[in-house]
C-alpha cells in the first residue's frame, strides 16, 4: 500500500487497473444499463476565447500554471454541481458498478476525520503526507472507514472516486468529463484573469465564498466557513455562469493527461492535453487547501494525480458536447 505525494491529495505509486473494464450489471441482452442523455439542468457554455492559466504570484510555476495565453474554446454543456452521493448511488445501483477503491480495498482518508475504532487499525500513512491515512474498507459509501456512512450527505459531492470511476460515470449518464481548458474557461464564470470564481479577494467583505480549510494545516481547521469536510454541493453562491464550488470542497478530475510544460507549444484551439502521460489533471482545490500549503483554490491552480487513486478529498462534475 505505497503512496506518492501530490499536494493535498494523495495517490497510488501504481497505476495498475484492478479490473480490465468496469464492472457493470449487464441488461439480459448484454447491453450496458445507461441514462438518456438530459441536458435540460446543464449549464449552456457559449465558448470563444479567453485568458487561460496565470502569472501571479501566488501561482506555482513548476505547475504549469503559466504563461498566460489565449485559448479558444467551442460550445459545450457542464455540470452546476460536481456529483453528488445521491446520484452516484442510482449510478451504483442501476449497474452494479464497484469503485477501485473498493478493489483495491482501501483508500486515503485525512487524519482527523477516522474514529478511534478504526484508526487503532490503521498500518500506514503516506511518508511525505502523513496526513494521509491508508484505510480499509474506505470508499464513497463509507468515507471514512467501516464504520462511517452517507446517509447524512446525500447532496454532498461523492469522494473516493477514481478518474477512471469518474469515467465509468460518465459513460452511463452519457456526458463526459470536461477538459481542462474547458474547465477553466467555465470556472472563471465570465471574469477575465480573477484569482478566484467570484474576483481577486478571497473573502469579500469577510464572507467566505468557499470551503477551504482555516486554521493550521494539518491539525487544527477552525471551519469558520461552516464545514470541515466536504460542503453540500450548491453550498456557497454559484460563479457568473452558475457552477457552484469551483473553489474548494473537492478536486475535481478532468479528462486532460497532465504536463507543465504541454501549453507552452501545445493546441491553442480546443486543446485536449498530451496525448499521454502518468497523470490526469485535477482542478478546483478541495477543502483540505490552505495558503500556507496548498494555495490551489484559485481558479488557474492544477494537480494531478494517477488515474486509478483516490481519497476523501476527491470527485467530479461532468460535461458534454453542444451538438
Amino acid at each position: 500500500m505505497e503512496a506518492n505525494k501530490s499536494c493535498c491529495s494523495a495517490g497510488r505509486e501504481t497505476a495498475a487497473q484492478v479490473h480490465a473494464e468496469p464492472a457493470y450489471r449487464e441488461k439480459e441482452n448484454g447491453g450496458i444499463v445507461r441514462q438518456p442523455l438530459d441536458k435540460s439542468k446543464m449549464i449552456y457554455i457559449s465558448g470563444g476565447a479567453y485568458l487561460m492559466g496565470t502569472d501571479d504570484q501566488e501561482g506555482f510555476p513548476a505547475d504549469g500554471e503559466g504563461p498566460v495565453r489565449e485559448v479558444t474554446i467551442k460550445p459545450f454543456y457542464i455540470d452546476p454541481c460536481t456529483v453528488t452521493n445521491r446520484e452516484f448511488k442510482q449510478f451504483v445501483d442501476e449497474t452494479g458498478y464497484r469503485t477501485e477503491a473498493e478493489s483495491f480495498g482501501w483508500s486515503f482518508v485525512f487524519h482527523l476525520f477516522v474514529s478511534e475504532a478504526t484508526a487503532q487499525k490503521v498500518k500506514s500513512a503516506v511518508q511525505q503526507t502523513p496526513w494521509w491515512w491508508v484505510v480499509e474498507g474506505a470508499y464513497w459509501a463509507h468515507p471514512e472507514g467501516p464504520d462511517s456512512h452517507v446517509e447524512d450527505r446525500w447532496d454532498h459531492p461523492v469522494v473516493h472516486v477514481s478518474y477512471r470511476d469518474a469515467l465509468a460515470y460518465c459513460e452511463w449518464s452519457g456526458k463526459r468529463l470536461p477538459t481542462e481548458a474547458e474547465w477553466e474557461f467555465a470556472a472563471r464564470g465570465g471574469l477575465v484573469q480573477k484569482r478566484y470564481p467570484w474576483g481577486d479577494e478571497l473573502k469579500p467583505g469577510g464572507k467566505h465564498m468557499c470551503n477551504i480549510w482555516q486554521g493550521k494545516f494539518p491539525i487544527k481547521n477552525n471551519a469558520s466557513d461552516g464545514y470541515a469536510g466536504t460542503a453540500p454541493v450548491n453550498a456557497f453562491e454559484p460563479n457568473g455562469y452558475g457552477l457552484y464550488n469551483v473553489a474548494g470542497n473537492v478536486w475535481e478530475w478532468c479528462s486532460d493527461w497532465f504536463s507543465p510544460d504541454y501549453h507552452i507549444k501545445g493546441k491553442r484551439v480546443n486543446p485536449q492535453g498530451p496525448p499521454s502521460g502518468q497523470a490526469r489533471v485535477m482542478r478546483g482545490g478541495s477543502y483540505l487547501c490552505h495558503k500556507s500549503y496548498c494555495n490551489r483554490y484559485r481558479v488557474a491552480a492544477r494537480s494531478k494525480n494517477t488515474p486509478d487513486s483516490s481519497t476523501g478529498n476527491i470527485g467530479f462534475r461532468c460535461a458534454a458536447d453542444a451538438e
